[in-house]
């Protein structure tokens, strides 16, 4: 651009325009942001890959993430983030800040893996690595590297702009089963931030705004009176009689609660030996429903059915709530805005090798898959209104502040979660393929917050129409400390 002005111009007029040009001009002779982001993130691949395998290769369940979460630490400090560990009275949660001042964006990332779904990668036969030993089924390890991946990528994009305002990793165990987010959120770790940016690993490409179920989940421990269940039966209460009276209760219920409603459990302890009468047994329960007070009310009624199971066989009964979360409340702006990102992002193609793996895991499938291999290369179009039967404890960050999350298509289309197939592909390079989506957008999504206000005062907006004047948030966990042994 240049100024021609014609004639004599006085000095002011002058001074104004170049004041008004400058900006401009700065704005024009600087790279792309866009496209500099996204190259960093690209830049870090290889590194973000070998991450995202360690974490997967310790595979550690809920409250137990030692290696995980202490990995993901050293990566941010090692980035330029401070980080305070152990926080909300749990050993492997942690917070990692960077800037200071308003806004305040958190990004959230999980490292949790299942009991039971040990498998090798990229490997189309079920084959675990070791016997009944817990797997990344949800691939949470690609959860938490992909949110390192945005927090450092956004981090090094504040340092180079010099944008005020404060970054934060949160570092969230157990949310399989556990709520780690829920203490977090009790212990005030969200109060202060504008709005979260999280992902889920998935089967495809998508950032609608997506509601879920609110989940409530419990062990029932059953006390009877052991005795030789030959000799002297009459002498003995079973505990166990105590757990399968309750599951009978229960399962008489699903008839009479809402279609939505999932109840699903398994006894986790049923004695030792078939002749002792045994003097303990265990049921672990979850139960969902899209709408948390509904939830309640039903959860009073399972919990009445236990305590009349443990009166009709003569035992006692006890049970912990080991964890509560609400659904999650959808902000469609938030969804827009990371939609819009993810569409400049867009999906990515398979290699042969790639393809060939997809095709052969899927046919491992019980029912045939509902999507076809190279849905993975393009965007879900948004949709509104989706509620999913499953249940995440970001659920009640979102009701405490303005959130948002995308899916990233890490599965072999059709695969679900929780499954051994979706291990061997959260080990895979499809899962690092749909990692670095979610990643960048993440990225773009972040950026936008903290560079146009009116993005948060617009989530904002919607957030506190939705949750209305009124509301309080609340859950069950409110005086009990983090079940840290829910999964021992």
């Amino acid at each position: 651009m240049r100024l021609r002005l014609a004639g004599k111009t006085p000095r002011w007029i002058l001074v104004a325009l170049l004041i008004a040009w400058a900006p401009a001009a700065a704005q024009r002779s600087t790279p792309d942001d866009t496209t500099s982001l996204i190259q960093a993130i690209d830049a870090k691949r290889e590194s973000y890959a070998t991450i995202a395998k360690q974490i997967w290769g310790f595979a550690e369940v809920g409250y137990q993430e030692v290696k995980s979460s202490a990995l993901l630490q050293q990566q941010l400090r090692a980035a330029g983030f401070q980080v305070k560990s152990g926080v909300a009275d749990i050993p492997t949660a942690f917070v990692a800040t960077f800037g200071s001042g308003k806004p305040i964006i958190g990004i959230v990332g999980e490292f949790d893996a299942l009991p039971g779904l040990s498998q090798e990668a990229q490997t189309a036969v079920r084959h675990a690595i070791e016997d009944n030993a817990p797997g990344h089924g949800c691939g949470h390890n690609l959860l938490g590297t992909g949110a390192l991946a945005a927090a450092v990528a956004v981090k090094d994009w504040m340092a180079a702009t010099g944008q005020k305002g404060t970054l934060r990793y949160y570092g969230t165990p157990a949310e399989e089963g556990g709520s780690g987010k829920v203490y977090m959120v009790r212990a005030g770790l969200f109060s202060d931030v504008d709005v979260a940016v999280s992902w889920h690993p998935g089967d495809r490409n998508e950032a609608s705004p997506t509601s879920s179920t609110a989940n409530i989940t419990a062990k029932f421990r059953f006390h009877g009176v052991a005795a030789h269940a030959a000799a002297a039966p009459d002498r003995g209460r079973s505990a166990l009689d105590g757990v399968e009276a309750m599951d009978y209760m229960v399962n008489m219920m699903r008839e009479h609660v809402p279609q939505e409603t999932r109840i699903h459990y398994i006894i986790t302890r049923g004695g030792a030996a078939p002749n002792v009468v045994p003097d303990f047994a265990e049921a672990y329960y979850y139960a969902r429903q899209p709408n948390m007070p509904i939830l309640d009310k039903i959860w009073d009624r399972i919990v009445d059915a236990a305590k009349g199971a443990a009166l009709g066989t003569g035992t006692t009964m006890d049970h912990e709530v080991t964890g509560a979360v609400y659904n999650v409340l959808p902000n469609e702006y938030l969804s827009g805005l990371m939609n819009r990102n993810l569409e400049r992002i867009g999906g990515f193609p398979y290699t042969p090798e790639e393809a060939k793996f997809a095709e052969d895991i899927r046919k491992t499938l019980t029912d045939p898959p509902d999507v076809a291999i190279g849905s993975q290369e393009k965007v879900r179009p948004m949709r509104t209104g989706a509620v999913n039967s499953s249940s995440t404890d970001y659920a009640d960050v979102s009701w405490n502040v303005p959130a948002v999350s995308m899916t990233g298509a890490t599965f072999a289309p059709g695969v679900p979660a929780h499954s051994w197939q979706a291990t061997a592909c959260a080990g895979s390079t499809i899962g690092v393929k749909g990692m670095m989506v979610a990643a960048k957008s993440m990225t773009l999504t972040t950026v936008d917050l903290f560079t146009d206000p009116t993005h948060i005062q617009k989530a904002r907006a919607e957030f506190d129409q939705k949750r209305g004047p009124n509301f309080v948030y609340k859950t069950r966990l409110a005086d009990r400390k983090p079940a840290l042994d829910y999964r021992k």
